[in-house]
């Protein structure tokens, strides 16, 4: 291929890398995750990551990794937001989804969008802003920042979250960093919970995590799964929600 994990897939003037299964088939639609790097992170740190690439393999799905333009994603609320508000960001994604579909036969419903950090607000803001464009969403130690959004589009899709229960970079109830006001995490499971109708299914408890799981008439799931530990996020992670999402038949 003309790019792939070792170089990289031009967009206009942006780029991603992709990572293909082990035996993929380039006639046969395959599934894949986005990730979206963290703050001053890079696509090629992302797709470099062993135990990402592991979790890709295990479970049999392309990996994409997404670069912002700057060393941040443009977010409303965010110390990156520029005048466009992320328009540029919502765009440069549409166009790595038509990409990926035609240049390496990615099934366009079977994208699963995650991110760590200022990826994961990334992945938040998508979810609210491009909710039909993956079939679920995994956003790792990360919210809106604020203000949160008053409504997200329709229709309503998956969220499963992972946070660390004593992350001081990302608090779960947010603080002031680079003189902006990170979110609630707390209060964007309220408004989407809101959103989507979803009502509570109880927790489960996976290793070290407990999960606080809802679901809603359609089938989606809104999962909270918090863990002993500070700021980071766990590969493992990735692979625990691609398997929710096709336990419930998102994937």
């Amino acid at each position: 291929m003309a790019c792939g994990a070792e170089s990289r897939c031009q967009i206009g003037d942006r780029h991603y890398y992709i990572a293909l299964p082990p035996g993929a088939d380039p006639n046969t639609p395959m599934p894949a995750a986005f990730f979206a790097h963290g703050l001053q992170g890079t696509a090629l740190g992302i797709i470099r990551n062993p135990r990402l690439r592991d979790v890709a393999a295990e479970n049999g799905f392309a990996l994409i990794a997404v670069k912002s333009r700057t060393d941040d994603w443009s977010i409303p609320g965010g110390p990156e937001e520029r005048a466009d508000r992320g328009a540029d960001e919502l765009a440069y994604i549409d166009a790595v989804l038509s990409d990926v579909t035609d240049r390496f036969n990615v099934d366009p419903k079977r994208i699963v969008m995650s991110g760590a950090s200022v990826g994961g607000m990334f992945t938040w803001y998508l979810a609210c802003n491009r909710p039909d464009a993956f079939a679920g969403f995994v956003p790792m130690s990360g919210t809106f920042w604020s203000p949160l959004p008053t409504r997200c589009r329709h229709p309503v899709n998956s969220i499963i979250h992972f946070h660390g229960n004593n992350d001081r970079t990302v608090p779960l109830e947010g603080r002031v960093a680079r003189g902006k006001q990170q979110g609630s995490v707390t209060q964007a499971f309220r408004l989407y919970t809101r959103h989507g109708r979803f009502r509570d299914q109880g927790q489960v408890q996976l290793g070290d995590m407990t999960c606080t799981t809802s679901r809603n008439r359609s089938g989606n799931l809104l999962n909270f799964c918090l863990y002993p530990g500070r700021h980071a996020f766990r590969s493992a992670n990735l692979g625990i929600a691609w398997r929710m999402l096709q336990d419930a038949g998102r994937l």
